[in-house]
């Protein structure tokens, strides 16, 4: 005995979808609509971090080529050194970050230098870029790099 059966509809009745898998279809491309604009805003948010930090580390690195310039000569009478913090002073650098405006985005190198050992002689240079992000606060990129004398 047959309960049901696809011939005894009519023909307009076989062919169309119900309101439930209209409105399941709906959410299921809603939901995947909206995750696809979420996961687009959440990479260009990270890129856009990742800028801001390279161009910090870029300055950063600068003001470290800055200090590996300066003369350190102990063999040299009077010793010359040129090679303290109070030579390299903070100072702000426009971060080379593309930017959407005509405001740039300012960084602060702030520059350490310190004594390691006298024999041999080495010092320890340390450059801090400070730098804001906007709505997530300041964040900090440091190099340190070991130097001895000129020789």
């Amino acid at each position: 005995m047959k309960l049901w059966s696809s011939t005894r509809l009519p023909a307009e009745k076989r062919c169309a979808f119900s309101l439930t898998e209209v409105v399941i279809s709906l959410a299921i491309t809603s939901l995947t609509a909206s995750v696809m604009v979420s996961s687009y805003v959440l990479s260009a948010r990270s890129a856009d971090w990742v800028a801001h930090s390279s161009a910090a580390e870029i300055a950063a690195q600068a003001r470290i080529e800055q200090t590996r310039a300066a003369k350190w000569d102990t063999q040299a009478t009077p010793i010359v050194d040129e090679l303290v913090s109070s030579n390299f002073p903070p100072s702000a650098v426009v971060l080379s970050v593309p930017v959407v405006g005509t405001a740039p985005v300012y960084g602060t190198n702030i520059t350490t230098v310190t004594l390691v050992s006298e024999e041999p002689r080495l010092k320890m240079v340390q450059v801090d870029c400070v730098w804001p992000y906007p709505l997530r606060g300041l964040f900090t990129n440091t190099v340190i790099v070991y130097r001895g004398p000129d020789q």
